[in-house]
């Protein structure tokens, strides 16, 4: 007999996650679109959701505010912006659940419990899937029509780094809300100042001139990918390489340290 939850070596514990890995896909399938099962529209809210976003954003910042000037293909600007920083977005918000949702399998069986947040990362990659085929079918048809470049190709790569870097989200948001529960409350608050720092409805340098503050604001990973995104889809032209470095290192460095940060917690989370 030996206590559930006790926390395994690292290479142990990659080991037996490794092994469950049909739990993590399949779990992650049979919940993927789910998330509006019980809705009148059902899976048209996956792309609903952002659409309705979107054209909140453009009424108020687009039309009333005027942010829309100076940004060619502001439509495409906007589309891209809403659709990719969800992604991010609701895998920050879903990583501070997770745990609590799934606080009865924990406490009933021993298995690594970083499953259950790669789990969620797994589910809303899966997810994001139909929202990028309307985003790109929108951004194509939609007047200023966006025309396919060669720069396409590099697309998915950015895909890759983002979703790398989801994966930290979910696993340092899991732990975090655990450890203070409280942290759920001031989730909403901060969503919000990302999203206002991430340049999703209008272009930062537009209106932040100090040099120090812009270059903080460009150290977000979201304005990285929102700005390749738009080089490439929209205006057919390479990124700046300090763009791609900056991504990198967060999609590089944010899963490995929040898988560590994670795999450290490991005893506490079937603790009342």
């Amino acid at each position: 007999m030996r206590p559930v939850g006790r926390r395994p070596g690292l290479f142990s514990y990659v080991r037996q996650l490794w092994g469950r890995r049909h739990f993590v896909w399949a779990d992650s399938r049979a919940r993927a679109f789910t998330g509006t099962k019980d809705t009148v529209l059902g899976r048209f809210w996956l792309v609903g959701r952002p659409l309705l976003d979107g054209l909140t954003f453009y009424l108020i910042f687009g039309l009333l505010l005027g942010v829309s000037r100076g940004i060619e293909n502001y439509v495409g600007f906007l589309l891209i912006g809403v659709f990719l920083f969800g992604w991010s977005s609701q895998s920050l918000n879903g990583g501070a659940n997770v745990l609590s949702s799934g606080k009865n399998l924990i406490r009933g069986f021993a298995f690594p419990r970083a499953a259950i947040p790669l789990s969620l990362a797994l589910r809303e990659t899966m997810s994001m899937g139909p929202r990028l085929l309307v985003m790109v079918a929108m951004i194509l048809v939609i007047p200023p029509h966006a025309q396919v470049s060669v720069y396409w190709l590099i697309f998915p790569l950015v895909l890759v780094l983002q979703g790398l870097f989801n994966v930290g989200v979910v696993l340092y948001a899991a732990r975090l809300t655990h450890a203070v529960p409280d942290l759920r409350l001031v989730l909403g608050f901060f969503s919000r100042l990302w999203l206002y720092g991430s340049g999703v409805m209008y272009s930062i340098d537009r209106f932040v001139e100090h040099p120090t503050v812009l270059a903080i604001a460009q150290l977000n990973p979201v304005y990285c990918v929102l700005e390749i995104s738009r080089d490439l889809l929209l205006y057919a032209r390479m990124p700046d390489l300090t763009l791609w470095m900056t991504l990198l290192a967060w999609a590089v460095a944010t899963p490995l340290l929040g898988f560590l940060y994670f795999w450290q917690g490991e005893e506490e989370y079937g603790r009342e």
